[in-house]
């Protein structure tokens, strides 16, 4: 009986350690992916937009993400956004030169079409 004992406690020591090296395992990880990502620098690049494009963005040199983040803005504020497939960008006065005189543009060709019009 009293191994039966020394046995369980051993069993609950060797639980107990192997619970601990998960959570500093874990610990680590979390440690590792909390550290800042940092943007590349091509992307931080301020591009000047063409006189199409500044029509929707401003005339400023800005940065291709916060471009992108504007035509969004734009898209969403005068809800061009299909109604049947919302992956669909139908262009209005505006966009249309910008997305080479197409009526309708899908989001992942938009990057496409507004790279022509960066500098």
């Amino acid at each position: 009986m009293a191994t039966k004992k020394a046995t369980k406690k051993s069993a609950k020591k060797t639980a107990k350690k192997a619970v601990k090296k998960a959570v500093k395992k874990a610990a680590k990880k979390t440690a590792k992916k909390k550290s800042a990502r940092k943007p590349s620098a091509a992307f931080m690049r301020p591009l000047t937009p063409s006189a199409a494009l500044a029509e929707v963005v401003g005339s400023k040199a800005l940065p291709r993400t916060e471009v992108v983040k504007k035509i969004w803005i734009y898209i969403k504020a005068n809800k061009l956004q299909d109604k049947a497939n919302g992956r669909l960008i139908n262009a209005d006065a505006k966009l249309k030169p910008v997305f080479s005189g197409k009526g309708q543009v899908s989001m992942f060709d938009m990057a496409k079409h507004l790279s022509k019009h960066l500098k």
